[in-house]
């Protein structure tokens, strides 16, 4: 099993930035592919981005490119998704997940923390 706690939402206005963290325990941090992913209200979940255990493969939604940076720390089991020129459309739930490297399979989920954008 692998827990993963999130921190780092909240309220910030249009063109701020926030950088989200996820925990991760329970299992080798270095064996996970991990991801963020989002869901706004009335919408299904997307994926925002994605990276591989070592950090040197990433991947991202259109959407986010440019603006949003997902990175990891295996030292401290912890990875990052440092979001800049925030949008009212970034507004959503984010999750962390995690899955076997080399898959793009998640198979643990957080419990999600807010990000709340106005314009």
């Amino acid at each position: 099993q692998v827990q993963l706690v999130e921190s780092g939402g909240g309220l910030v206005q249009a063109g701020g930035s926030l950088r989200l963290s996820c925990a991760a325990s329970g299992r080798t941090f270095i064996n996970l592919a991990m991801g963020w992913f989002r869901q706004a209200p009335g919408k299904e979940r997307e994926f925002v981005a994605g990276i591989s255990w070592s950090g040197s493969n990433t991947a991202y939604a259109d959407s986010v490119k440019g603006r949003f940076t997902i990175s990891r720390d295996n030292a401290k089991s912890t990875v990052y998704l440092q979001m800049n020129s925030l949008k009212p459309e970034d507004t959503a739930v984010y999750y962390c997940a995690a899955g076997p490297v080399g898959t793009t399979i998640y198979n643990y989920w957080g419990q999600g923390t807010q990000v709340t954008v106005s314009s």
